[in-house]
C-alpha cells in the first residue's frame, strides 16, 4: 500500500472516531434532563419589560399626545 492510502484510511478513521465522540459527549447523560420541564436556569424569573431611561426630548409613540382632528380649512 502506498503512503497515500495509509493516510487516508487514518484520516478516515479518526473523523468516525471524532464524530462519535462529539455526538455521545453532546448528549445529556443518561436519565438526567428528560422530561423535567425546564431549562435550567435557575433563579426568580422576571417578565416585566425593562425600564428604559430614554434622552431628554425623546418619548415612546405610546406616551405620545394624541392629537384632535384637524379643523376645517381656512381660506384666505
Amino acid at each position: 500500500m502506498s503512503s497515500l492510502t495509509i493516510d487516508m484510511i487514518l484520516c478516515g478513521i479518526a473523523y468516525v472516531l471524532l464524530v462519535y465522540f462529539i455526538v455521545t459527549m453532546s448528549r445529556p447523560p443518561f436519565g438526567k434532563g428528560r422530561n423535567r420541564g425546564d431549562d435550567g436556569d435557575g433563579g426568580v424569573e422576571d417578565n416585566s419589560p425593562p425600564k428604559i431611561d430614554l434622552p431628554p426630548g425623546v418619548i415612546w409613540p405610546s406616551d405620545a399626545p394624541k392629537t384632535k382632528k384637524p379643523g376645517p380649512p381656512v381660506e384666505v
